[in-house]
């Protein structure tokens, strides 16, 4: 006996709507609501309350077109004041950038002729130094007086300060003065070595270019060094025109050479002393011409 064929299991099955994407509907409850509902609920009860848009009431609305009336005034007046003083100030612009021009160019012949004037004091106080003598005696006393330009052989000193001011190798400080480095050249230190290198037979002495004369006076101001009353920085570069190594030996052996090797082994200040062929030094920028009359003595009561 044949059964019949045994049918396969039938599964029911069954299709839900998609969920709406939850930032969809975030998005679309943003564009539906774009004001706030405490916002909303505010601005509708003032709506209410008749306390927003344009004034309601005759004096209200006539003082707005008051206030609009002054405020275009205003801008109005200020405006045409601005426009009025615009030339003014222009004009006195001009005019103040013309006597600026005026009074420069006015210094600078000024300028001109001081230049003009020192040079001709420097050519006749020349002049009187040559008339005091002749021959070598004129030529002496030129050097001598600082008035002419020399060159020939003599010595190059250049002193620094130290690369590390601080105190001496004694633990004292560098007695006093009104400098607080102990390591810096001051202008004693200076002097001694004009004077010494004076004394071991220079003929002329140049410090940084700067010519010296008998009535060159090196001295401080502050933390500068000044050699007639101008401020020089170091290195201080020493030229003296003499005998190259009679005058080099001579300065060594002297006290102030043996002071400013003292400030160099104590104090680290640095020294550079050479012999040279050939140096040239300016003539001073300024020789102040002095004579002496002898003073007769008459017969007094």
């Amino acid at each position: 006996m044949c059964g019949m064929p045994q049918q396969p299991p039938v599964r029911s099955t069954s299709t839900r709507p998609a969920r709406p994407d939850a930032s969809m509907s975030l998005l679309t409850n943003v564009m539906d609501h774009s004001l706030d509902d405490g916002y909303a609920e505010a601005a509708a009860r003032k709506k209410a309350e008749g306390a927003g848009g344009m004034p309601r009431t005759l004096r209200a609305k006539l003082a707005l077109a008051a206030g609009l009336v002054l405020a275009a005034l205003v801008v109005t007046v200020g405006a045409a004041q601005a426009r009025v003083a615009a030339p003014v100030v222009a004009k006195e612009r001009e005019e103040l950038i013309d006597r600026i021009e005026g009074e420069t160019s006015a210094a600078d012949k000024l300028e001109e002729n001081v230049d003009e004037l020192r040079d001709e004091v420097s050519a006749r106080q020349r002049e009187a130094l040559e008339k005091s003598g002749d021959g070598e005696r004129a030529d002496l006393v030129s050097v001598l007086a600082g008035a002419v330009e020399v060159h020939g052989p003599g010595v190059k000193l250049v002193v620094n300060d130290a690369k590390e001011v601080g105190t001496g190798s004694d633990g004292q400080p560098r007695g006093t003065s009104g400098f607080s480095d102990t390591g810096r050249v001051r202008d004693r230190d200076m002097q001694r070595v004009v004077n010494g290198l004076w004394e071991s037979g220079a003929e002329a002495i140049s410090v940084n270019g700067q010519r010296l004369t008998a009535l060159s006076a090196i001295r401080a101001a502050g933390d500068a060094i000044l050699v007639d009353n101008r401020p020089l920085v170091p290195p201080y570069t020493v030229l003296a025109v003499g005998d190259g190594k009679q005058l080099s030996s001579r300065f060594q052996d002297s006290a102030d050479g043996l002071y400013l090797h003292a400030l160099q082994e104590s104090y680290g200040i640095r020294t550079a002393l050479s012999t040279e062929d050939e140096l040239r030094l300016p003539a001073a920028p300024s020789v102040i011409v002095r004579t002496a009359q002898p003073i007769s003595e008459k017969g007094t009561s």
